[in-house]
């Protein structure tokens, strides 16, 4: 075994048996500083020498399929790795900074898809979510910042469909986040000539019940969300937004119309993750969300009430009056 491997297999292993989401290689003058980020907070956890770096971000790149020689423009590149029995997916993300490149890498267990129940913090939010999964045709979205639990809940929405009905179902990804059972899951692969829209294509042929997009990311996938829905078939999507009516100005700034929202967006949960810090639910977090159904989003758009105050501080002095958080 090499020294890189020697290295990154050390960091890797204390990432995964702390439950690390993430890791981040933060170059310095003289050295460079390796933080785990662990329910949600960026813990230090060691440092490398510039020699020792080198080596290591070589290593990634070789191993995930990026240009060693590019160090001037950020790259992406996937790992699978196995540890322990278990097959995690690594999500390589390499940033030019002032002095070296910068390495973020997303840990993705393979193994494990929650079930909804573990999610939520409120039971009633709970109920909401599973009386989407009746809607027959339409968009549904999981909206939030970054980490927060998007993907996270649109795996978990899809597991309970899969578990309570004979649904034929298939996701559009890229990449592939983890394995569904029971569910087509394709990689679009735009080089290749895989875009989402022939991905779709071909998807209606084999009769799918519901279809999911795994991320609206620009105008493109998100017209591409809505001519899906147009289908008669349900879709699930996530897109980056930081509140519920925020992401329907957010869709109005990328284009799609307004008629298109009215007819085609069916519900919309904008997701923020509370740290459960008091000693019964210590290091865990659990979900809060903001809801509009299509009632709301009608008279959202009627109204044009977009930006009138988020209902995310309402539900943190709940958590905050029922014990779960110290501090609303």
């Amino acid at each position: 075994m090499n020294k890189a491997s020697v290295i990154s297999n050390q960091i890797l292993q204390a990432a995964i048996k702390d439950y690390a989401s993430d890791i981040h290689f933060i170059p310095h003058e003289r050295n460079i500083l390796v933080y785990f980020r662990c329910n949600g907070t960026r813990i230090f956890h060691t440092s490398l020498t510039i020699p020792q770096y080198s080596i290591i971000i070589s290593y990634y790149k070789f191993a995930g399929k990026m240009d060693i020689g590019e160090n001037r423009l950020p790259q992406q590149g996937s790992i699978n790795y196995q540890f322990q029995n278990q097959m995690y997916s690594l999500r390589l993300s390499t940033l030019p900074a002032n002095h070296l490149e910068s390495l973020a890498i997303r840990i993705l267990p393979q193994h494990q898809v929650h079930s909804l129940h573990q999610l939520f913090l409120f039971p009633n939010q709970l109920t909401t979510i599973k009386n989407w999964l009746n809607y027959k045709t339409g968009l549904i979205l999981l909206t939030g910042a970054t980490g927060t639990g998007k993907t996270t809940t649109l795996y978990a929405i899809i597991k309970a469909f899969m578990a309570d009905n004979k649904f034929q179902t298939i996701t559009l990804e890229d990449p592939i986040e983890k394995p569904l059972e029971n569910v087509l899951q394709v990689q679009i692969n735009e080089k290749a000539g895989m875009t989402y829209d022939v991905g779709l294509k071909a998807a209606l042929r084999h009769d799918p019940d519901i279809i999911m997009v795994g991320e609206i990311r620009d105008q493109a996938t998100a017209k591409f969300a809505f001519r899906a829905s147009n289908t008669g078939h349900l879709v699930l999507s996530t897109l980056h937004a930081n509140n519920a009516k925020g992401t329907i100005h957010r869709l109005l700034e990328m284009g799609i119309k307004k008629i298109d929202l009215e007819h085609n967006l069916v519900a919309v949960a904008s997701i923020q993750l509370l740290s459960l810090n008091l000693t019964k639910y210590k290091d865990q977090r659990a979900a809060i969300l903001e809801i509009l159904d299509s009632k709301d989003i009608e008279q959202i758009l009627q109204y044009h009430d977009y930006k009138s105050r988020s209902s995310f501080h309402n539900l943190r002095r709940k958590a905050y009056a029922y014990g779960y958080i110290m501090d609303p």
